[in-house]
């Protein structure tokens, strides 16, 4: 597995940063600004990145972890260890999807975390992650299914993110069964 650090971090990399409070920054020096206005502050162990876009990021893809709704142009400080960080191929599938159906939360993750997970291309599993979204909290789509809705969610997400089936036609399968 690669090895990533300051100088190579930003290379076609995806990583999920964790938001930490601007206090962690304040006595540390900036290191580097970017054309687009973001600070980088660089530790042994990672790097803080205090900006106010995420998600592609040049030729990356860098995902800030928030527990509140994370608004654009707004700047957040987030965080990341240098073994946070991987290698970034758009001609791969290097993604899975995860779903929490409790907490109503679906995400996307790079391979390195799960090798043996179902993968998709970063803009296929991108591209699923809102239709599940909206599988998640909406219900109108339900109405022409017999099963109730929470166990009618977790067997069609569940094969939606095990195969490159498409959603019309998983939705098709249960329909008035």
């Amino acid at each position: 597995m690669k090895s990533y650090n300051k100088t190579n971090f930003f290379k076609h990399t995806f990583c999920q940063f964790e938001q930490v409070s601007q206090m962690h920054i304040n006595q540390n020096k900036m290191h580097y600004k970017s054309k687009a206005g973001s600070k980088y502050f660089y530790t042994e162990e990672g790097v803080y990145r205090y900006s106010n876009h995420w998600g592609r990021v040049a030729n990356c893809r860098w995902r800030l972890l928030s527990s509140e709704k994370i608004k654009s142009q707004n700047y957040h400080l987030g965080f990341a260890k240098w073994t946070d960080f991987y290698p970034l191929k758009e001609t791969e599938k290097q993604f899975y999807i995860l779903v929490d159906y409790h907490l109503k939360t679906v995400n996307f993750y790079h391979k390195e975390t799960n090798p043996e997970a179902f993968l998709f291309f970063a803009s296929t599993a991108q591209k699923k992650v809102k239709k599940i979204k909206q599988l998640l909290v909406e219900e109108s789509w339900a109405k022409y299914f017999e099963l109730p809705i929470d166990e009618l969610r977790e067997k069609i997400i569940t094969e939606y993110i095990n195969s490159n089936i498409s959603l019309q036609e998983i939705k098709r399968l249960y329909k008035y069964k």
